[in-house]
């Protein structure tokens, strides 16, 4: 069941909207109820994280150490 909802979009927006969906070749009603999907959307939670975790300053340690225990290895 759709509901039928009124908002005010600034002219420039609606402009740039417009545009996009007829280069797209799809409605602003489309562009929209995507967006919204996209930003509000259950699935989004609990997606992987990626990319990196900590900022670190100074130089990294060996990637493969070459001494006898490698859990000795002291990282920055």
């Amino acid at each position: 069941m759709a509901v039928r909802t009124t908002v005010d979009i600034p002219e420039p927006l609606h402009e740039a909207l417009r545009r996009r969906a007829e280069n797209t070749g799809t409605s602003v009603r489309s562009l929209i109820v995507r967006a919204i999907e996209q930003t509000y959307s259950p699935s989004r939670e609990g997606k992987l994280v990626t990319g990196p975790f900590l900022r670190l300053s100074g130089k990294p340690g060996p990637r493969f150490p070459t001494d006898e225990n490698p859990h000795d290895l002291i990282l920055p």
